[in-house]
């Protein structure tokens, strides 16, 4: 792992995991953004160009599908504070984040009907969340990968990347949208080089029109129209 992402953050978030993993919290969040690519090693094997994409980014964020489902009670930031996290808030509406040198935690909910005016509270968890479009393309498909003595759950790969090609664009900070452009190509080449250039194809025809209209944009903003043609082939 040190080849691609900074050795004491990869421990530091083990560490992380492993709490939540003891603490019963894991079946109940999908790790997403750009740390899930580290993951996907262990998912397509030796057969990857993920080998190559090397993380830049402090940030880690869960996914949780169902908040109001969430019955277990974890106080998160008491349980991460010997590791040297402390709460911060960002924006006028007070969205909760931990903070450490090394790493930045954050929960995120799909955002479903009406848009929501300000965080989620997750009073179980101690924090809260920022509510998002477009997170359900996540949550819809998902994979399980062993890590140390725990699984993890994170968003299938083409779901991933076809995501990013959609958030890349709603980036006001150029420097953000290069990083989520570079993991979506980058795990797009993997599923490919590993044959599951149909379930792109397939995850692709799923989503609606208009996602489907910023995905094909997505590609264009990333300067890859072999990889358009190639998701695009035969579309229904």
């Amino acid at each position: 792992m040190e080849h691609y992402v900074e050795k004491n953050q990869y421990k530091l978030c083990i560490e992380i995991l492993r709490r939540f993993h003891q603490g019963g919290l894991m079946p109940h969040i999908i790790l997403i953004g750009s740390w899930s690519v580290i993951f996907y090693e262990g998912y397509f094997k030796e057969n990857s160009t993920v080998k190559n994409f090397v993380l830049r980014t402090r940030d880690i964020d869960f996914l949780i599908e169902n908040p109001k489902n969430l019955k277990l009670s974890i106080d998160i930031p008491e349980l991460l504070k010997d590791l040297g996290f402390i709460v911060s808030f960002t924006g006028s509406k007070g969205y909760m984040k931990l903070s450490h040198e090394d790493l930045i935690l954050e929960f995120l909910v799909p955002e479903k009907g009406r848009a929501v005016d300000g965080p989620v509270p997750l009073p179980s968890l101690g924090m809260n969340a920022v509510a998002l479009r477009f997170l359900n393309f996540l949550t819809d498909n998902t994979i399980q990968v062993n890590v140390e003595d725990f699984v993890v759950t994170l968003p299938h790969p083409a779901n991933f990347a076809l995501h990013k090609l959609i958030v890349s664009q709603r980036r006001t900070k150029e420097e953000k949208a290069v990083k989520d452009k570079d993991a979506a190509i980058s795990i797009i080449k993997a599923l490919i080089a590993n044959n599951e250039t149909q379930t792109l194809r397939d995850v692709f025809r799923k989503v609606p029109v208009k996602w489907q209209e910023k995905i094909i944009e997505g590609f264009k903003f990333a300067d890859e129209p072999e990889l358009l043609e190639i998701i695009t082939e035969d579309k229904a």
